[in-house]
């Protein structure tokens, strides 16, 4: 199909507003005798006004030609063949054009789950057929380092214009099967870029929102994080408990939300808590996984905890084996690289031990690697109730005072009194005098 082109006059991308070092990539293919073009994401934002998170190149080059041209390049994936063009810590990725569905790759070889979800495709292909080989109409846009035009071959342009998130071709259902993690990219880019979801996606996503447990966990671990880390976290939120795909990635939450007795107020940390992470990216400062997924699972690990302490498990025992439990029931679900999940331990465990804010045990805790995500875990959990204000207040004020008056408050902690955690000692029966 001949693509809607829109020449340098007609859109208001400039290459000032490009990576340099993508510039690099387009232009070294370019002079290479191949084809180049800015693809996606990039394009979408640069006509939005928006700045690109990251800039993606789509080629005619194969991937070893492109790792010929670029000494800084390795090869990667499995399902389709990418090269990434290593910059420091900036990656350019670079696509192979895509041919249609049903091709045979470069093997000879064509994957597919049961449920026809696309497992290998390295079918390469044209320009034309690379349009409609994606998902949403809206990343479907090439800007042509040749020209310096944006070509259209979906009419994504005019669904930017009016406000919609469509998915390519007549057979969204189709889409969906072949690959699910589209419903939760239809979730992100309709919350983060402010689109309604057209009808007939809409109705797909509702339909078959199970099909997100074919997905291999450690994909979604990824995906997670784009979506809560997108800026518009609390609105993801809704949309994917509308869709049904929350329960799909988080079930044992799912199951605490639907709490008649407790749901509301315990979904109620998590807003809070997506809330401030919204602000931090707003605002520009940092963000950390585990903080995330220690929030997501705060409802589990504290049912789960109070069902062994309901059991008189010993208290210490009780909250180390839930936090066990809760994440690796998780992890068949959403994986979570040990490096995080060792983190969210931490967290929920200093839930445990800022309580216990006398003698030395306060300034101790100050020297933790994870005392301020600890603490401003502890606050937000204050600000829906599930926490002593007292307690965050006295912590904050902890923290900002001289040694003298430090030394002085840990004499007399504020806040709720410390939890028990020790077991209490058994009396021994009296010998019998019989």
């Amino acid at each position: 199909m001949e693509p809607r082109v829109y020449t340098r006059d007609q859109h208001p991308i400039s290459r000032a507003a490009i990576s340099e070092n993508a510039l690099k990539v387009l232009y070294r293919l370019r002079d290479a005798g191949f084809r180049s073009c800015l693809v996606g994401g990039g394009v979408r934002d640069l006509l939005l006004g928006r700045e690109p998170k990251d800039f993606d190149i789509a080629t005619d080059a194969h991937p070893d030609d492109v790792r010929r041209l670029f000494r800084n390049c390795r090869l990667i994936g499995r399902r389709f063949r990418l090269a990434h063009v290593t910059f420091g810590r900036e990656i350019i990725e670079v696509a192979t054009f895509r041919a249609p569905f049903g091709a045979e790759d470069e093997e000879g070889n064509i994957e597919l789950s049961e449920e026809g979800r696309i497992l290998r495709d390295n079918c390469y292909g044209t320009i034309e057929q690379d349009a409609w080989r994606r998902d949403f109409t809206i990343n479907a846009l090439y800007y042509d380092i040749a020209d310096y035009s944006v070509l259209d071959f979906t009419n994504g342009v005019l669904d930017l214009h009016e406000g919609v998130l469509r998915l390519i071709g007549d057979e969204p259902e189709q889409r969906l099967r072949e690959d699910p993690v589209r419903m939760l990219r239809a979730v992100r880019f309709s919350a983060k870029l402010g689109l309604r979801i057209a009808p007939e996606l809409d109705q797909a996503m509702h339909r078959h929102a199970g099909l997100m447990v074919s997905v291999a966990p450690a994909r979604l671990f990824e995906e997670v994080l784009k979506l809560f880390h997108s800026g518009a976290a609390v609105t993801c939120l809704d949309e994917l408990e509308r869709f049904g795909l929350f329960e799909a990635l988080f079930p044992q939450a799912a199951a605490c939300f639907a709490d008649p007795d407790h749901g509301l107020e315990q979904r109620a940390f998590l807003v809070e808590a997506l809330k401030n992470t919204d602000t931090r990216i707003r605002d520009e400062l940092g963000v950390h996984p585990a903080f995330l997924y220690a929030a997501v699972l705060w409802a589990p690990v504290q049912r789960e905890a109070q069902a062994r302490l309901a059991a008189d498990e010993d208290p210490v025992a009780a909250w180390q084996q839930a936090m066990s439990v809760v994440l690796e029931r998780q992890v068949q679900r959403v994986s979570i690289p040990k490096r995080y999940s060792l983190v969210v331990r931490e967290i929920w465990d200093l839930q445990q031990r800022l309580p216990r804010n006398q003698g030395g045990r306060a300034l101790k805790l100050l020297t933790h690697p994870r005392f301020r995500a600890g603490y401003d875990f502890l606050c937000l959990r204050a600000r829906v109730g599930d926490a002593d204000p007292e307690l965050c207040t006295w912590w904050t004020e902890f923290q900002q005072t001289d040694e003298a008056r430090q030394q002085q408050m840990a004499r007399t902690p504020g806040g709720s009194p410390a939890t028990r955690t020790r077991p209490r000692r058994r009396r021994r029966k009296a010998p019998s005098t019989s």
